[in-house]
């Protein structure tokens, strides 16, 4: 936009955004949240805090005629002592289902974590723009996808032409899983494994990637209950390995009971329930998962495992075993539930592919992975004919 082009000043209201389940209203404007306040106070939780208020796979969807949009927004930006700075976060701008360009805020809050002590030294930032121009003329679906890795305050937009909330309704896919599918690793918003599958099966997507926080939690399954979709799945049991927060006794009837309330408010809708895809560190070795202090020193952000993997027969969980049970519940339930499917992680990410595409910190895949893990889960609910798409536009309509 130039000087003399009187740009239109549109607010930013939730009516603009998909995938965001609240919204805080701030002093300078609007948080989107992929949690409720309502389950944040039942968990009391910083991590989860920190997780769901990182907007993966929330964007403002409009539909308009600009071919100039700025957004101004502040991020918080998260960060450890004695390793180096991530890059900062990625706004994604997608015309008509097509990637047009990427841009991130100068300026940010910085937090920054001692990963020994937990202790966070904050410096506060103040709001700036990220612009986006030469979009194609004439009238389009335009989204913009807020970062995945920070967390965002959306002040305002301003264009050259007006900007409505998009009218278009596809068939609406609610994910839930750990920091994978927040999209760990990948370098933008649109590259994590949900987003990629989601363009791929052309689906609307709601992603409940909780970094570190994908424990079976009794709320996050209301949340699920609770909240609209076609098509609904849980990839479950790597945090619950690497925070060594269960035993196998707790496990088996944690997974029926999140089941259990899912189906409470959705008794028909395709459930996908997805093993953890293939990680050496915990495969035969229970968690908790520690850093690699050695790396720390060099500067380097990786992960191992420290517990005793003699102890699995005590009830300790690894991967492995996670993946065992977890495929027998399906089996089991799905005998009373046709629309129940199980999916094995392995097959979207397994001991072969390890070798050609190596898990960069030993925990989390890196954007070629996150792109091979979404067309593998894409391709899988293109095979199966429980996903009607009629469905989502005769539920929309």
């Amino acid at each position: 936009m130039t000087a003399a082009s009187r740009p239109i000043t549109t607010p930013a209201t939730p009516e603009l955004f998909r995938g965001a389940l609240e919204f805080e209203h701030t002093p300078i404007g609007v948080r989107p949240h992929r949690l409720p306040a309502w389950a944040l106070d039942q968990a009391r939780d910083a991590q989860l805090a920190m997780a769901q208020a990182q907007p993966s796979g929330v964007r403002i969807s409009v539909d308009t005629a600009a071919t100039s949009i700025e957004v101004t927004a502040l991020a918080t930006r998260y960060g450890y002592r004695g390793v180096p700075a991530r890059a900062p976060g990625v706004f994604d701008l997608v015309v008509d289902g097509r990637l047009h360009g990427r841009a991130s805020l100068d300026t940010a809050t910085v937090v920054t974590l001692d990963p020994a002590t937990g202790v966070a030294d904050r410096a506060d930032g103040v709001p700036g723009p990220v612009t986006f121009d030469r979009l194609p003329a004439g009238g389009k679906r335009v989204e913009i996808w807020l970062p995945h890795t920070e967390s965002v305050e959306i002040v305002e937009l301003r264009s050259d032409e007006p900007l409505r909330p998009s009218v278009e309704r596809r068939p609406t896919w609610l994910h839930h899983g750990s920091s994978i599918s927040h999209g760990s690793n990948a370098d933008r918003p649109t590259g994590t494994w949900p987003a990629v599958a989601a363009a791929l099966a052309g689906l609307e997507l709601t992603n409940l990637g909780l970094g570190g926080s994908a424990m079976l939690d009794p709320f996050t399954a209301r949340v699920i209950r609770d909240t609209p979709a076609d098509l609904i799945s849980c990839k479950l049991g790597i945090n619950l390995v690497n925070a060594d927060v269960m035993r196998l006794r707790a496990f088996g009837p944690a997974v029926h009971g999140f089941l259990d309330t899912i189906r409470d408010g959705h008794p028909d809708t395709p459930l996908f329930v997805i093993s953890p895809v293939y990680c050496p560190i915990h495969e035969h070795t229970p968690g908790p998962a520690d850093f690699d202090h050695a790396a720390l020193a060099a500067g380097e952000m990786r992960f191992t495992a420290s517990g005793d993997p003699a102890e699995v027969a005590a009830g300790k969980l690894t991967l492995t075993v996670v993946r065992e049970h977890l495929a027998r519940i399906v089996r089991e339930r799905s005998a009373t539930d046709p629309n129940l499917h199980h999916v094995d992680g392995l097959d979207l990410y397994g001991p072969a592919d390890e070798q050609t595409h190596p898990l960069p910190d030993r925990l989390h895949p890196d954007t070629a992975t996150h792109r091979l893990i979404g067309e593998r889960f894409a391709a899988r609910l293109g095979r199966d004919a429980a996903l009607s798409t009629d469905r989502g536009a005769h539920r929309a309509g």
